[in-house]
């Protein structure tokens, strides 16, 4: 194997939801992650969000979608969906 096709399986996965759809082929996603505090052991939730590419504008508010890692699209889309895992209830 070639390195460049090493790399394409070693891409970044991440798990959230959307919670924009406004743009076109583009999707904000939400990604949640729960860390515990060193001193005090409580469980914090902490959140970040990731723009998207997402070619067929398949996915929509609320959906709970799997983004991957890919080279710069834009100034700010370094991800893109790979997969919708679940539909957001109407």
């Amino acid at each position: 194997m070639t390195e460049n096709t090493e790399n394409r399986n070693n891409r970044k996965v991440l798990r959230g939801r959307v919670v924009s759809d406004r743009m076109a082929k583009t999707r904000v996603i939400s990604v949640d992650h729960v860390i515990s505090h060193n001193v005090y052991d409580k469980t914090l939730r902490r959140n970040r969000k990731f723009y998207a590419h997402d070619e067929a504008n398949e996915s929509r508010n609320g959906d709970l979608v799997e983004i991957v890692s890919t080279r710069p699209l834009s100034a700010l889309k370094r991800w893109r969906v790979a997969r919708i895992l679940e539909k957001a209830a109407k």
